[in-house]
């Protein structure tokens, strides 16, 4: 089965698809820690982030990802890379890297490949962002379209930002937030939208349990319709 969580950020996307997985013996496929492999690529293969690095570098990438226990790590060319994917020299090429349509395009290939091979493998795939349910899993099995307030979700990356020692004044996560918002839902590949038959789930007043137990019960109902 694949279930696909896309929405803003802020949503509680990450940690809910995170627990959902958990819940029901399926795997968490972090679509994001694969965009920050491809951008260490660009970085260790010197290229910039633009159409001509692509040519660079996507002809030899070979990315794939593996599990130790619920932990997905992600491999280029056999290297075990994720130790190395949440510095800041790779997180300030991850944006302009994934807005190439060449890299946009080979990773949906990608993503679907891995995606495929670790529903077989472990009956079950999750993975969230912002555009899985409508372009790279558009018939998945369950597919849910989170939202919630700005300032709850404002919030909520703060409180991320503290957990990591960071201190942000909140009017400014709101800021970058809403800004984020626009690009992604103004970019000409794959923008922000809900797919048409994906459940919208407003988690404003939601604890990360009370989405959870929403997903998880999506994803029953439809494996008992298909029994």
């Amino acid at each position: 089965m694949i279930v696909t969580i896309d929405g803003p950020a802020g949503s509680g996307k990450s940690t809910t698809a995170r627990g959902v997985a958990d819940r029901l013996g399926f795997v968490y496929l972090d679509t994001g820690a694969m965009y920050r492999a491809v951008a260490l690529a660009f970085r260790r293969g010197g290229a910039s982030p633009s159409e001509r690095g692509a040519a660079q570098v996507l002809p030899s990438l070979e990315l794939g990802v593996k599990y130790v226990g619920d932990d997905m790590r992600v491999l280029l060319g056999g290297e075990d890379v994720t130790p190395h994917l949440r510095t800041a020299e790779v997180g300030a090429l991850v944006s302009p890297v994934a807005t190439l349509r060449p890299v946009r395009e080979r990773m949906v290939k990608e993503q679907r490949r891995i995606g495929w091979e670790q529903e077989e493998r472990h009956g079950g795939v999750v993975l969230d962002g912002r555009d899985t349910g409508t372009v790279v899993f558009p018939d998945a099995d369950v597919k849910i379209y989170m939202v919630a307030d700005l300032d709850e979700r404002a919030r909520r990356r703060q409180q991320e930002y503290e957990s990591r020692g960071d201190s942000v004044p909140l009017a400014e996560v709101r800021e970058e937030i809403k800004e984020r918002d626009q690009r992604d839902r103004s970019r000409d590949i794959a923008p922000l939208r809900r797919a048409d038959d994906a459940i919208a789930y407003d988690t404003t007043d939601e604890t990360i349990e009370d989405q959870v137990q929403f997903v998880v019960d999506r994803v029953k109902a439809v494996g008992e319709e298909g029994t």
